[in-house]
């Protein structure tokens, strides 16, 4: 084993150009909790987490598509992600990537890591000197782990929690956290939160190989929060299909979406004035002057831009049509 890891090590320095990691007693703290898991139908992986540290997720969270997921805490190195993904991408195994890492690392004994990758493997790590509370959790595709927790059930909360949720692999993981900070969480209190969910085959462009990415710097209740901004990004998204659906002429389509996306962000202006471009758009424009009227009296602006829809052809009805709108 002594001789795989010398290996292993020599792949990381000829990848990373870096010398054996020396412990820094000055490295950034994030106690906290966290999850690493893959969705087993989508294929998608994420992690997620939250600590009292501002900025959690910037020294956390680290994820790749179609190649695997990061979790790097406690005293943090932070370097353990990027070079966690480089060796998962060579085709080490989680295990042999954080045996490697760690084999670098003078601070092995105050760190906590978690790797997952495409395939759903996975392996995680607690140093013995990590501040009690502290431990992890290995399960079928994901794994939980978590440091100076108020107490030593928290990781097993989130284990339960995840196991037992439904939804999106975001929904699932954010579930586990509430479980986490429900059971006392982090013993100092809370203040940051992050999850990033990647997707399982690399698009070949980075931005759009993230499903979900989203940070909660600094607040009060960073997961209320976090719950509050995963809502607005999920209608979004529907905003986004029902976008695409309007570029290929399927406004049917659009509107089932444009109506999901109000359906979970109500108080959104944007999205109802788009579901009544499209109800306009699909011939239904008695419907549609209901909506714009509405909109018109709260902000006037969105008058001012609707005959400029006009000539992108974002709005395909007659001058007389348009005029009636543009009366209400």
């Amino acid at each position: 084993m002594r001789a795989t890891i010398l290996i292993l090590i020599t792949i990381l320095f000829s990848l990373s150009g870096v010398s054996q990691q020396v412990y820094n007693k000055k490295q950034p703290f994030a106690h906290t909790f966290s999850i690493v898991a893959r969705d087993t139908i989508t294929g998608e992986m994420g992690v997620a987490v939250q600590s009292h540290w501002f900025s959690v997720g910037s020294l956390v969270t680290w994820g790749k598509a179609g190649v695997g997921v990061v979790a790097t805490q406690s005293f943090v190195n932070p370097s353990f992600g990027p070079r966690g993904l480089r060796l998962l991408e060579n085709g080490l195994t989680p295990k042999m990537a954080v045996e490697t890492l760690l084999e670098l690392d003078e601070g092995r004994d105050v760190r906590q890591l978690a790797i997952l990758d495409v395939h759903g493997n996975v392996e995680a790590y607690t140093g013995k000197n990590c501040i009690v509370a502290a431990g992890h959790i290995v399960g079928a595709q994901f794994s939980v782990q978590a440091n100076l927790m108020d107490k030593n059930t928290v990781w097993l909360a989130m284990a339960e929690a995840f196991k037992k949720s439904t939804g999106s692999l975001a929904e699932r993981m954010l579930a586990a956290m509430e479980a986490a900070q429900n059971e006392g969480g982090d013993i100092r209190g809370k203040q940051s939160a992050a999850i990033l969910v990647v997707k399982a085959k690399s698009t070949g462009n980075s931005w759009e190989d993230k499903a979900v990415d989203l940070r909660v710097e600094d607040s009060e209740n960073p997961l209320k929060e976090m719950r509050r901004l995963l809502t607005i990004h999920t209608a979004y998204d529907f905003m986004n299909k029902g976008d695409l659906a309007v570029e290929v002429g399927d406004n049917k389509l659009a509107k089932e979406h444009y109506m999901k996306a109000q359906e979970l962000n109500p108080d959104n202006l944007e999205m109802k004035y788009w579901y009544a471009v499209t109800l306009a758009n699909n011939g239904e424009l008695n419907e549609a002057k209901a909506i714009f009227k509405n909109i018109f009296k709260q902000n006037n602006k969105w008058k001012e831009l609707t005959p400029r829809l006009i000539k992108p052809k974002l709005l395909t009805i007659s001058e007389e049509q348009l005029q009636e709108i543009l009366k209400l």
